[in-house]
């Protein structure tokens, strides 16, 4: 059976010593049918240098998956294209419609995802743009008749983000993966956003990036073996 795996090419977090830190956040998802790139970090440079140091091709990946407009997920796009321009594209309503406008002639096909919810390849969704600010999608995995889902920086609350998926996809959202966004959060908000997930039914976290150190400690305590260390270099296994 194949095994869906997530590898975390750009984080904050450290994570193996030959690979290099900075702000932002990517990950490369590998299915049975798709490698997606999903954000690109702020360092089109150090992605590409974390990407070679594990093994990783540009040429390998089908689809780039942007999850909002900030500079720390979307600063490698650049660098990717220009080295594999025949890939889907993936934004949202959210971006600049200029932006937008200018992608178009960048990459093979480019996807523009409304309010809804958008099933791009199989078992292989965009959330829908959520509001917030700025205005964000989530990538959800359809695994062994469970969820998978990869934030950027889940402005729109994590929470909202796994109501949003169960109630498209009427199946349990079982990892929640990325940044949570919680470094500003005291305490009663980390232990609410802890709370209100394992409600969902999420046996799973992989908190990084923009979650800061205090959730992580505080997820990691609730979760205990199920708590999944990020960091750059990490390899999730979803099976």
């Amino acid at each position: 059976m194949h095994t869906t795996t997530v590898t975390i090419l750009f984080d904050n977090y450290a994570g193996l010593p030959e690979l290099q830190t900075l702000w932002g956040f990517a990950a490369l998802i590998r299915t049975s049918t798709q490698t997606i790139l999903f954000d690109t970090g702020s360092n089109g440079r150090v992605l590409l240098k974390n990407m070679r140091a594990l093994g990783i091709d540009s040429s390998e990946i089908d689809t780039v998956f942007l999850s909002h407009s900030h500079w720390d997920h979307i600063g490698g796009l650049d660098s990717i294209l220009e080295l594999n321009s025949n890939v889907t594209l993936i934004v949202h309503e959210g971006f600049s419609k200029h932006l937008i406008h200018d992608l178009r002639g960048l990459c093979r096909r480019l996807i523009v995802v409304g309010n809804e919810p958008l099933e791009f390849a199989p078992d292989i969704y965009s959330t829908g743009m959520l509001a917030a600010d700025p205005p964000e999608q989530a990538l959800l995995l359809n695994v062994n008749d469970s969820l998978a889902l990869i934030g950027g920086c889940s402005h729109p609350g994590i929470a909202q983000l796994v109501a949003q998926s169960q109630a498209f996809v009427n199946k349990p959202v079982r990892w929640a993966i990325g940044g949570f966004h919680l470094m500003y959060s005291d305490d009663a908000a980390i232990a609410a956003a802890i709370t209100q997930l394992q409600a969902f039914g999420v046996s799973k976290v992989a908190a990084t990036h923009c979650t800061g150190d205090a959730a992580r400690i505080a997820f990691r305590a609730a979760y205990g073996a199920e708590f999944i260390e990020g960091g750059v270099g990490r390899v999730i296994e979803l099976n």
